[in-house]
């Protein structure tokens, strides 16, 4: 079972229903097995904490994978107010403790964002080795999803797959394989780089 969070809140998406879309044919279209435990409308709240607890208990405890959406409106540069509902619906997928495990995240690319995420490939002048140029920083989605994605390490150029606790794919690559890519998610909660996580980098 995983949960369906995605980067653009209730309230932004009502003026950005493209963005919308994306998670309403997730929730409608895709023939996976899913018990859909998303947050769609926002925690009555301004207590940042009291959020996070009530996504916990109420949407999150019993998922297993978040897929986060990363679309036009979600970088951490461009953060608004309402951007807090998503963040914490990360921080609460990431906490791992008493009535809750940690859950795998996937993050789905959306096509307007491609080009500003998927750069292309060039050599590197530490190892001498072609890297692709994927950019996730503040300039394209929040720092609990790219934190957790390029989680920092020693002595190395560049990030393997067993380097990174998030998932990340473009959207026609996830609506041609779905469960391949939850399943990967699903994977990393139990991975060694589960363990460096951190909910609120």
């Amino acid at each position: 079972m995983f949960n369906l969070c995605y980067n653009v809140s209730s309230l932004q998406a009502k003026h950005n229903s493209k963005t919308r879309s994306y998670k309403n044919y997730i929730q409608t279209y895709l023939n996976i097995e899913m018990i859909d435990k998303s947050l769609n409308e926002p925690v009555n709240s301004l207590d940042e904490d009291y959020i996070m607890r009530v996504i916990r208990q109420n949407y999150l405890s019993d998922s297993t994978v978040t897929i986060h959406l990363i679309g036009l409106y979600g970088a951490e540069n461009r953060r608004q107010y309402e951007q807090r509902f998503i963040k914490r619906e990360l921080q609460a997928s990431l906490y791992h403790g008493l009535g809750n495990t940690q859950n795998g995240v996937l993050g789905i690319v959306l096509p307007d964002l491609y080009n500003a995420v998927y750069c292309g490939s060039g050599i590197c002048p530490k190892c001498g080795n072609s890297h692709n140029y994927v950019y996730i920083n503040d300039s394209t989605t929040i720092k609990e999803f790219s934190y957790n994605y390029y989680i920092p390490k020693l002595n190395k150029c560049s990030w393997g797959e067993e380097d990174r606790f998030c998932v990340l794919v473009k959207w026609e690559d996830f609506v041609k394989n779905p469960e391949f890519y939850i399943e990967q998610a699903f994977q990393k909660r139990n991975a060694d780089i589960s363990n460096y996580t951190r909910l609120r980098p």
